[in-house]
């Protein structure tokens, strides 16, 4: 984990090296300072001797100013190195995260690498400001201090050692305990943050079923739990100030007590009694400064684990040594397909499946809920990979593409349709980046788009809000759609895409599609057999398995469940269905 964090240094390696450098010679001056204050005392002050004075002051003033220039540069260098760290991170795992297949994907949700990249990465880049400067600062403060007293008087030293072992065991103690609160408390943010987004994202479907009140009580329960792991371990570091204190206090009481002995016996000097004072203080504060790292430290190990499971996870879905970047055409073949989601569970979600779709072909594809429909459009632009078996697209075996080839050339229209915040044509433009106006305009007819964004007031250049929640569901339909033909693909898979959209504008996206890309290979999923019934052939599922392939007419004669699946919806529909049955058939 250390080797993958601090690997993101990268080229902000000379500012982290040059903090520590520049840490150490402040501590350096300041040091001193005590050091030169006994002798002002001692051989200027008491004897009163100007020269001397002047001399000790000058050098406490040159000590003071270098150890101030110092410490600024310190803290200056160490910003960068930390918050050029952290950038670093946010940048890898995001790059990382674009690489992952879906299967990467479903191992994470999305709270938790929104709080992985924010929350996370701002506490290891705090730690690693604090290591660049604290770190450096504090154990040399307290070696040199430690040396300083041994010099002035060992004897007097040895009592204040003593104390440090003593309060460094008990720090100690109180992190190894905090440590597990932390790991607890950074699970239960991502449930905090989970609430949040949730909430956010659904705002309509609340606030239409009143339930807001639920919705904070998740919310509530949520935050009780970061509330109460948080309380857990401030309580514990708590301990930590009144245990330095009472060293501390300890620590004075005995010098003053040993120093008065010393001076009255002539052992030591008033001014080294003074600077060991100033020595012994700077040895027990940055012991709490130590302390304070590694709190911090706690946290930022618990962050930099979360963080490398981002970062080492490798995307399940690669591409070949050699990879083809043409896709000859859009014929299609499962060959003894076998799929899970989860790889040697035992739990199929698609089943030997053998199909053989040619070139320019319309087909469609209908079963109940769950039957894996989506799942098998999914192995074909290679959003996972088969189990067993092989899935070939254009006469070749799809992982033996290069994978962003392949996904440019079969455009799905997933079954949740989404929009990114821009302009209309912003969005159309995903499918293609050089896209005219002209070209937009095009692939707007033919999905039927055209017809609502002449009426916007903007027309092509209206802002679409975040996720869209400024067009219907259909509207966002027919975009998704365009936005998939602006691409020219030799396979366009229509998940579900057209079931916001009314009977008779489906039926003309289905003409349009005909008459403009033949060449083509379209496979439409549908839970309305007027949708496909027109198609070329029909594929049926059931339980992840294939069980009818033919034509509508063919099915009607022959597939028990495609029968009762269209008597279904023409008998049960009512006059509507009629219609619209009819109305797709004169098309």
């Amino acid at each position: 984990m250390i080797k993958t964090i601090f690997g993101q240094v990268k080229q902000y390696k000379l500012p982290a090296l040059l903090s520590p450098v520049f840490a150490g010679l402040e501590v350096f001056m300041e040091i001193l300072i005590p050091f030169i204050t006994a002798g002002l005392i001692d051989k200027g002050i008491q004897t009163g001797n100007m020269a001397e004075i002047w001399k000790y002051g000058l050098l406490m003033l040159l000590a003071a100013f270098l150890s101030l220039l110092f410490g600024c540069l310190a803290a200056a260098v160490a910003a960068k190195a930390s918050t050029g760290f952290a950038t670093n991170l946010r940048r890898s795992m995001y790059e990382n995260i674009q690489r992952f297949s879906f299967a990467n994907i479903d191992k994470f949700s999305t709270s938790g690498l929104v709080t992985r990249m924010t929350t996370d990465v701002t506490n290891i880049q705090n730690a690693f400001q604090m290591v660049l400067r604290i770190a450096v600062r504090a154990p040399l403060t307290m070696i040199m201090s430690i040396i300083m007293c041994l010099v002035i008087n060992p004897s007097i030293s040895g009592v204040f050692l003593a104390a440090l072992v003593v309060l460094g065991v008990v720090l100690f103690l109180l992190i190894a305990r905090v440590n597990k609160l932390f790991t607890q408390v950074f699970k239960k943010y991502d449930e905090l943050n989970a609430s949040v987004q949730e909430n956010v994202n659904a705002i309509r479907v609340v606030k239409a079923f009143v339930r807001e009140s639920h919705e904070c009580s998740k919310f509530d329960e949520a935050a009780v739990h970061v509330y109460e792991l948080f309380v857990k371990a401030e309580k514990l570091i708590a301990l930590n100030n009144p245990v330095m204190m009472t060293v501390v206090y300890f620590c004075v009481v005995m010098l003053s007590w040993l120093g008065a002995k010393s001076i009255v016996s002539g052992v030591m000097t008033t001014g080294e009694l003074t600077s060991m004072f100033t020595y012994v203080l700077n040895m027990l504060m940055s012991l709490m400064m130590l302390s304070m790292i590694f709190v911090m430290l706690t946290m930022s190990l618990a962050s930099g684990r979360r963080i490398a499971e981002v970062l080492t996870e490798e995307p399940s879905l690669t591409n070949p040594e050699s990879p083809v970047h043409e896709v000859k055409d859009g014929s299609i073949v499962f060959d003894h397909v076998d799929f899970s989601y989860k790889h040697g569970s035992g739990d199929a979600t698609l089943k030997d499946i053998s199909l053989s779709i040619h070139s320019g072909e319309t087909v469609g594809i209908i079963g109940g809920t769950g039957c894996g429909k989506s799942t098998l459009v999914n192995l074909i632009s290679r959003l996972y990979d088969v189990d067993e078996g092989s899935v070939s697209v254009g006469g070749l075996d799809v992982r033996k593409y290069d994978m962003e080839a392949l996904r440019n050339q079969v455009a799905v229209v997933l079954q949740k349709n989404v929009l990114f915040s821009g302009t209309i044509l912003d969005n159309l433009r995903w499918g293609k980046e050089d896209a005219t106006e002209e070209e937009c305009r095009e692939v707007c007819r033919l999905a039927c788009a055209d017809e609502f964004i002449d009426r916007m007031p903007d027309g092509y250049n209206t802002r679409i809000e975040q996720g869209g929640n400024n067009v219907s569901g259909g509207q966002k339909q027919r975009l998704c759609i365009a936005r998939a033909l602006l691409k020219n693909p030799k396979v366009l898979i229509l998940d579900d895409s057209t079931s916001a959209v009314d009977t008779a504008t489906d039926a003309k996206i289905r003409q349009a599609f005909k008459e403009t890309i033949p060449g083509t290979t379209k496979l439409i999923i549908a839970q309305r057999v007027n949708s496909i019934q027109h198609a070329d052939r029909i594929i049926v599922m059931d339980d992840g398995a294939v069980v009818a392939f033919d034509t509508h007419d063919n099915l009607m004669n022959t597939c028990d469940i495609y029968r009762e699946i269209y008597e279904t919806q023409t008998q049960g529909g009512g006059d509507f269905d009629e219609a619209a049955l009819k109305e797709g058939g004169d098309k």
